[in-house]
């Protein structure tokens, strides 16, 4: 493909996302410096001239300084406005704050808008993501979005890495039903539902099961693990209701707090996360961790879009 007018661009940190995204497209990263001075301001600036090109941001954003990982990516769009690229494209697979997408109680803040305003204000004029936490979201912005799904290849591991005959679709709260669903279709499989009921937020105080799962291999899917404790739980009442093994697939594998120790200590055969979030440190400590990489979803979503070419091709097919 003609590399003439594209530059990918990336942070100075958790830079593997982007480099194989920049390996499958044959394009390199273009040279970049990020500085961080002992107040912490950052100074960025880019190393090639990028007049009139296509610029694309690839950034992951996980548990940890996300702020610092947001104000970041802003700086890095703005100075590729302000040094008259044509088009700006932030690839965020895992978008920030995106959990804060209504006012659920009073005098709280809608946050995923104030960072859809933010970007928009950057400079941004395309965002690419993954599974958003709530797709109401893409109407937050003023620019496309194109929200992909880790669908077609959470579809392929389990082909490739389950014996998916014998097993059944679960989502752990009413709120992932569709998606459950809709996987759950793909495969010609059943699927189970857990309903949740939260003493306060990120705890799960009781769960009940709707569903048969005796002697199956239960799938839990969901799009976000943060602390583990709902995937925890969920194992134990679906191995108490007779399962055969349980293994969890989600698309971003956050992994905050006591996560890796939750997991370890949990009868859970296994959490399977897309790499839309770094978590390669948390892999050393925890064995029954695995990683689907969406690279090649995201690099085919930059070719399609800077050829002029649909994107909705990526919601139900794997790229070849």
């Amino acid at each position: 493909m003609a590399n003439n007018n594209i530059k990918l661009l990336a942070p100075d940190v958790h830079r593997g996302l982007a480099e194989l995204v920049s390996k499958r497209l044959g394009l390199p990263l273009t040279d970049c410096a990020l500085k961080r001075d002992p107040t912490g301001e950052v100074t960025f600036s880019i190393g090639e001239s990028v007049r009139d090109q296509d610029i694309y941001i690839i950034t992951q954003i996980g548990s940890g300084i996300v702020n610092d990982r947001v104000l970041e990516l802003l700086i890095m769009i703005n100075a590729s406005k302000t040094a008259s690229a044509r088009r700006i494209t932030a690839i965020i697979p895992n978008f920030p704050y995106a959990r804060q997408d209504r006012k659920d109680k009073s005098r709280a803040p809608i946050t995923a808008k104030l960072m859809a305003d933010m970007l928009t204000t950057a400079g941004c004029d395309h965002v690419i993501t993954m599974d958003l936490h709530a797709s109401q979201i893409q109407g937050f912005f003023d620019v496309p979005v194109d929200n992909l799904y880790a669908e077609p290849s959470v579809v392929r591991y389990i082909k490739e890495n389950v014996n998916y005959e014998e097993a059944i679709i679960i989502s752990p709260d009413a709120g992932g039903a569709k998606r459950a669903a809709s996987l759950a279709d793909r495969l010609d499989l059943n699927f189970a539902l857990i309903h949740k009921e939260r003493a306060r937020a990120n705890e799960v105080s009781r769960m009940v099961l709707v569903g048969d799962v005796t002697d199956k291999i239960c799938i839990i899917v969901d799009d976000m693990a943060d602390t583990c404790g709902t995937l925890a739980k969920a194992a134990e009442i679906l191995l108490e209701n007779r399962a055969k093994s349980v293994i969890a697939i989600v698309t971003h594998g956050v992994l905050s707090g006591n996560a890796v120790k939750n997991i370890n200590n949990s009868k859970l055969d296994s959490v399977v996360c897309t790499n839309t979030v770094p978590f390669e440190e948390k892999m050393k400590d925890c064995p029954k961790l695995a990683v689907i990489d969406v690279s090649g979803v995201l690099a085919e979503a930059i070719r399609r879009l800077h050829n002029g070419e649909s994107i909705s091709y990526l919601f139900k097919h794997y790229p070849l």
